[in-house]
């Protein structure tokens, strides 16, 4: 086997103290984007704490498949575990995003074309069931086993290992090399990867086409109409009110031209 190189991370450096201590920052500053993303929403739309943390807790599970994959696939060579963990992390972050993305459609359309409503991404039934997050949790976890399993196919490609050399060899400092690789490149990247992916596995929130009203269902169509007739009534009323008062005196005028004249002679 090749010698290691001098710069770069040491053996084990991943899961050394420093290594934990910067990956447990990076969850809880990467989570973090999903809360903001939650006070993002629009108060009619915004997800209640339960159905978040549902949606939210589908990601943890596929990050947290996809960190420990990905420094288990780096600590398999001789050469720098923190180099390789970066190249993971940025497939991930370009053809494995496409890839979830990919997965995600299609098994969306392959549970609503068989009707598996408790497996729709979003919906958990009313009142939410846990049940029904359950089974989107393994759906979610089977397109990341996929999505990892054909990032690891692209790494078998020989040329990586300049890649290698080239993104992080300019860094004589191992610790300095440590916090690039395992906190500020991750943080910007799956910031970012969590707020696409929240995206597409929430519930759609879509505008409804009818509204009830006192027990009566109106098209948008129907109620915009009948708002215009509102805004317009008091002229209706007056036009009308002046109509029938017409009306009603030329009907007076014409019954006294037909009534009767009678002379009284004393």
């Amino acid at each position: 086997a090749a010698p290691r190189p001098a710069h770069g991370c040491g053996s084990g450096a991943l899961l050394g103290r420093f290594g934990v201590l910067l990956q447990a920052l990076l969850a809880l500053c990467a989570f973090s984007t999903l809360m903001l993303k939650r006070f993002k929403e629009p108060k009619a739309e915004r997800r209640p704490w339960r159905i978040w943390f549902y949606d939210t807790s589908k990601q943890a599970i596929g990050a947290l498949f996809i960190h420990f994959a990905n420094v288990f696939l780096s600590d398999l060579t001789e050469e720098d575990p923190c180099s390789l963990y970066l190249i993971n992390f940025i497939l991930d972050a370009t053809l494995g995003m496409l890839l979830i993305w990919l997965g995600v459609k299609v098994v969306s359309w392959i549970v609503q074309h068989k009707k598996y409503t408790s497996l729709v991404f979003g919906e958990y039934g009313d009142p939410p069931q846990a049940a029904a997050w359950i089974g989107q949790c393994i759906l979610y976890l089977l397109i990341m086993v996929f999505e990892k399993t054909v990032i690891s196919l692209v790494l078998l490609i020989p040329g990586w290992t300049k890649l290698q050399q080239i993104l992080l060899g300019y860094i004589p400092n191992p610790q300095l090399e440590l916090v690039l690789v395992m906190f500020v490149v991750p943080f910007i990247v799956n910031a970012i990867m969590f707020w696409v992916v929240d995206s597409l596995i929430m519930r759609k929130y879509k505008q409804k086409d009818t509204l009830d009203i006192s027990g009566s269902t109106e098209t948008p169509r129907a109620r915009r109409t009948e708002e215009s007739q509102v805004l317009l009534s008091p002229d209706m009323d007056f036009d009308q009110s002046e109509s029938d008062q017409d009306i009603s005196g030329l009907w007076g005028t014409n019954q006294k031209m037909k009534q009767p004249s009678y002379q009284v002679v004393i």
